[in-house]
């Protein structure tokens, strides 16, 4: 499951996805939006994707993460649209025969999609907004990161 939605996210939905019989350990990563930034205030987070684009980096990520640590059930979902603190932005969830390979598959899968998976993060502080992620430019015109789920 590799999805770029514009709704709330539930980390149930995705320990669910990931679980199983031969499942003996689920990990899972969720990224919030936190009040401060650098020494700045924020108060809200804008998301913006190219849908399609994202996801399908997603999957490489997950198969790459595959490779890395085994036979593995792995679930990615961020969020696009506007967040308040405290909201889940990105889960992560992985099932895997044990522990050790759950663990190291969702703290590599965390890293590897905030910097290749084409998702634009702007911050909004009490005194301006920035653009922050992949890197400091706006995305491409067009991309509303809007998307059913």
């Amino acid at each position: 499951m590799y999805r770029v939605v514009g709704v709330p996210l539930v980390l149930d939905e995705l320990v669910s996805a990931v679980s199983g019989a031969e499942v003996g350990g689920v990990a899972s990563f969720v990224g919030v939006v936190r009040v401060e930034n650098a020494g700045k205030r924020v108060v809200a987070v804008e998301y913006h994707a190219y849908p399609a684009m994202a996801e399908k980096v997603m999957g490489e990520i997950g198969a790459e993460v595959e490779r890395k640590f085994g036979p593995l059930r792995i679930a990615m979902v961020h969020r696009t649209g506007r967040l308040s603190v405290g909201e889940a932005s990105v889960v992560i969830a992985v099932g895997a025969a044990h522990r050790r390979e759950a663990l190291g598959a969702v703290s590599h899968a965390i890293e590897r999609l905030k910097h290749e998976v084409p998702i634009w993060k702007k911050e909004f502080y009490e005194d301006g907004s920035e653009w922050l992620e992949p890197g400091p430019t706006a995305p491409p015109a067009g991309l509303n990161g809007k998307r059913g789920s």
